[in-house]
């Protein structure tokens, strides 16, 4: 059975199988095309297109169109209401799985059963627990969540031959960013650090263009009613992602902006879009020196590579502005396939490991490449390598405020599981106590960081989960609490805390809320019905 990789990107994506020459192969959909737009067009009550249609669909009915919907996974509070249904970002990403699944089993012939699905690095708990969902709304049984960069490094790393490195992979995509330092050894894939924004991409340089052209147009014909058209900005949006892609070739483009009869002609230079887009690469530059900086810290020295990711480093500015800045030759690497194919890889080496767990691992080689239809030494190589990743924000306990009343109620937070730990982390234990007299109850609560930069200010950080140890006799005050953070491979948080003068102890498992398992099923039973 093939387990597939899905890169679910912001603005595309597509899916891959290692095929049975041992290389990754993209399949494409019914355009032909190995891209996909992640857009989605709720059409009628009874149908939902996925990808280029969709996409053109928002030059006519924008209020109907879904696009960038990655930027809203793990976000709880939002819905798409569409002829009276709801959707959530999870089921919105799951028309665009099932679309993926569909062609993938078309070209194959194979169910699509198992997947690999890529997240940002950056990516805290709750996105990731999203994609995860979105999976399942889709009819997936999702094998594995991997970082964009880890997954690119796995492809770079099996075209590079075994020769050891540090990397810095530069993942600009079409709406997430993210640096990520790696290691190479012995074909070993190790993470560093990582360090990025998933409000940043390709999308926001879209935007300067779009209201670079409405500004234009709108200054030319200001009676037109074009400002106030939602239309006329959507179809200003597909112009734009055009237009920025032929400025990575050009010198120069001029476009024919139209709305209601209305006509402009507007010359765009590159030199002009550099102007208009250059705090966001310099946004970019400052999260790559600070990524930088902190792999200094942990040891990791300057890297050897820089590796650029995601469409949006086609854009001559970037390898440009990193060269001059890092000092490094940039290596651009299959940017727009690079994640899909290092994502169908690590779902191959998670499969195997599944396979050979239980089996001796000389014979099981063998077999377990017959079964799953590559070659022997694909598997060999995959069997010997070793993945690891690291926690990629920092997660603490609540506690109360420095120098303040604990009447107030003004807390803070102490991390204890600190960003760029390697996963599985080890058992993280700090003593605690009680901050009034008499307490028969101690609240404890979970945070996990949501700033760019780790900071003990409640306003910075998340609350994701929440425990009550109660019943206690009265306490006095210091009374002496433990509490231990750990997180497995799969990014499970688990927190123990206990009362050490009764013993009494609670497990706070942290898995983030959001759809229960019946609206996971209602969910499905939509998307099933529609897709």
């Amino acid at each position: 059975m093939t387990t597939f990789g899905i890169d679910l990107g912001t603005t595309y994506s597509c899916i891959s199988y290692v095929g049975d020459d041992g290389d990754p192969v993209i399949v494409r959909n019914d355009e032909g095309q190995e891209l996909t737009p992640s857009v989605v067009y709720f059409e009628t009550p009874h149908n939902v297109i996925v990808g280029e249609q969709a996409k053109d669909a928002a030059k006519s009915d924008a209020e109907r169109v879904v696009s960038l919907i990655k930027r809203r996974m793990g976000s709880q509070d939002i819905e798409f209401d569409f002829d009276g249904v709801s959707y959530t970002p999870e089921s919105v990403s799951a028309f665009i799985l099932r679309d993926l699944a569909r062609s993938a089993r078309k070209a194959t012939g194979a169910e699509v059963t198992d997947a690999v699905i890529t997240v940002p690095a950056y990516f805290g708990l709750s996105e990731r627990h999203a994609t995860q969902l979105a999976g399942e709304i889709a009819g997936l049984t999702v094998v594995g969540v991997v970082p964009e960069p880890v997954a690119a490094a796995l492809h770079y790393g099996a075209l590079s031959g075994a020769e050891d490195r540090t990397i810095l992979v530069y993942d600009l995509g079409g709406g997430t960013f993210d640096t990520t330092v790696i290691r190479l050894h012995g074909g070993d894939v190790t993470v560093v650090c990582t360090d990025g924004d998933h409000q940043l991409g390709g999308a926001d340089w879209d935007d300067r263009i779009v209201t670079y052209l409405s500004e234009c147009f709108v200054a030319a014909h200001p009676d037109a009613g074009a400002a106030d058209s939602e239309t006329f900005l959507q179809g200003l949006g597909l112009i734009a992602e055009d237009l920025k892609k032929s400025l990575s070739s050009r010198a120069a483009k001029r476009q024919l902006v139209q709305y209601g009869g209305a006509k402009l002609n507007v010359d765009l230079t590159r030199e002009t879009f550099e102007e208009l887009t250059a705090d966001l690469l310099n946004r970019t530059l400052e999260i790559t020196t600070r990524t930088l900086r902190v792999a200094e810290e942990l040891g990791a020295g300057r890297p050897d590579t820089l590796l650029l990711v995601g469409g949006s480093t086609s854009m001559p500015a970037v390898a440009r502005k990193l060269r001059d800045a890092l000092g490094l030759e940039p290596l651009v690497h299959d940017p727009h396939l690079a994640v899909a194919k290092g994502a169908a890889m690590f779902a191959l080496h998670k499969t195997i490991r599944v396979r050979l767990a239980d089996s001796d691992e000389t014979v099981g080689v063998k077999a377990t490449a017959e079964a799953l239809g590559v070659p022997e030494k694909t598997v060999g190589g995959l069997v010997a390598k070793k993945v690891t990743i690291v926690v990629p924000r920092a997660f603490g306990v609540g506690v109360v405020a420095r120098d303040t009343d604990p009447e107030d109620g003004k807390i803070e937070v102490r991390h204890l599981l600190e960003a760029n730990t390697p996963l599985p982390s080890p058992k993280i234990t700090e003593q605690f106590f009680t901050a009034v007299s008499d307490q028969t109850s101690i609240h404890i609560t979970i945070w996990e960081q949501a700033g760019a930069e780790v900071s003990h200010l409640v306003e910075y950080n998340k609350q994701i989960g929440e425990g009550l140890i109660e019943r206690l006799p009265l306490l006095p005050k210091k009374s002496p609490i433990d509490i231990t953070f750990a997180m497995d491979e799969a990014g499970l948080l688990t927190v123990d805390a206990r009362e050490l003068k009764t013993g009494q102890k609670i497990r706070i498992e942290v898995r983030i809320g959001g759809l229960d398992d019946r609206r996971v099923k209602q969910a499905r039973d939509a998307v099933t019905r529609l897709a």
